[in-house]
């Protein structure tokens, strides 16, 4: 299902300062995956995304960022592994990135640059961008190397959350 469907004015709504770039604003969709939610918004309320890297970049498919300390994974909510998630893949769609191990997200995060049904039901997307989906655009247009590292770091300055003064649990680890 297109995110634009779940917009609405009690979603969370995370604002991603991204140096030299601009800044992303998303919705997140606790109704469609809430523990990823949680999870997203427990790391940015510790500050763990502060001076990190988009580190990833591959035009025509996604930007991807959050790798830093070790973070404990979280359980994958999307349907190959047992959770219905109807949220497709498409532009502007924020997702957990993972390994193999369909249990294994924890801190990486990826936003889609162009659609890509691919990985419906294979990870837990949970939000959308509301505004700077250019920003996407020009991230996604920087050199990068073989490993699609763009050659220039493009750094998290911020991201912040409002809860709309809702409390969030904190994630469900996956042991």
């Amino acid at each position: 299902m297109n995110y634009r469907n779940y917009l609405g004015p009690d979603n969370p709504v995370v604002t991603i300062e991204v140096k030299k770039f601009g800044t992303i604003v998303l919705e997140l969709f606790y109704q469609i995956a809430p523990n990823t939610v949680n999870n997203f918004i427990s790391l940015i309320e510790k500050d763990y995304y502060k001076d990190l890297i988009f580190h990833r970049i591959i035009p025509g498919f996604m930007i991807q960022g959050g790798a830093g300390r070790e973070v404990k994974s979280i359980v994958g909510e999307f349907s190959s592994n047992g959770h219905e998630n109807p949220l497709m893949h498409t532009r502007g769609v924020i997702s957990m990135a993972r390994t193999n191990d369909p249990n294994s997200a924890s801190s990486q995060f990826f936003i889609m640059h162009k659609d890509s049904s691919h990985l419906d039901g294979s990870y837990a997307a949970f939000g959308g961008v509301i505004l700077g989906i250019e920003v996407i655009d020009k991230i996604a247009e920087q050199p990068r190397d073989v490993r699609d590292r763009p050659y220039d770091d493009i750094v998290i300055e911020s991201i912040t959350v409002d809860t709309k003064k809702k409390v969030y649990p904190r994630p469900e680890l996956h042991l």
